[in-house]
């Protein structure tokens, strides 16, 4: 009697078998989850973390400046989108707004409204008759500013000056991000 019952056990099973492999995907149950010809066969690793120094997302197409208030950087970018240079920099107590600019004025060496000798002075925008432009101290400092006082100079290493210099003539675009 025993084995007449493993018999239709096993007959039964293979006929179960054969039914769901051929009843349509709609039909056919299966004990576990469905999985498709698309899903990966392994769950896919955690997404890459962006890039601290990337070119931020929101600030344009083409050759331009960027300068991001709250990282205190700059990013010189050139036509193919690509940062060329990324430097930090010490903000001024007057910010500029949010937006696209033009460099208006460069000055080669002058005193800045702080008392310190500067070079490759970069003007791009104006804040109630406080002129806001990216320029090196001569003597490489980058200390922070009286935060009391109305002056624009975004100040960056020497290096950086240089570059910017090169980079950033008269009517450039710079893209000032939050």
């Amino acid at each position: 009697m025993a084995g007449l019952t493993a018999a239709a056990v096993a007959a039964v099973a293979f006929l179960a078998y054969q039914a769901s492999a051929n009843a349509p995907e709609s039909v056919a149950s299966s004990p576990g989850p469905k999985t498709s010809a698309t899903a990966p066969a392994k769950p896919s690793a955690k997404p890459e973390p962006a890039d601290p120094l990337a070119v931020p997302a929101a600030s344009g197409k083409g050759e331009r400046v960027v300068y991001a208030l709250k990282d205190r950087r700059v990013w010189l970018v050139n036509e193919d989108n690509k940062s060329i240079r990324t430097f930090t920099v010490m903000p001024s107590p007057v910010s500029p707004p949010p937006g696209v600019h033009k460099v208006t004025s460069r000055s080669g060496t002058v005193q800045g409204s702080d008392g310190v000798p500067i070079e490759h002075v970069v003007r791009f925008a104006n804040v109630d008759n406080v002129a806001i432009g990216f320029s090196a101290a001569q003597d490489g400092s980058m200390a922070s500013p009286d935060p009391t006082s109305k002056t624009g100079g975004v100040r960056m290493k020497r290096a950086d000056g240089n570059a910017m210099w090169t980079f950033a003539t008269v009517g450039a675009k710079v893209v000032v991000v939050p």
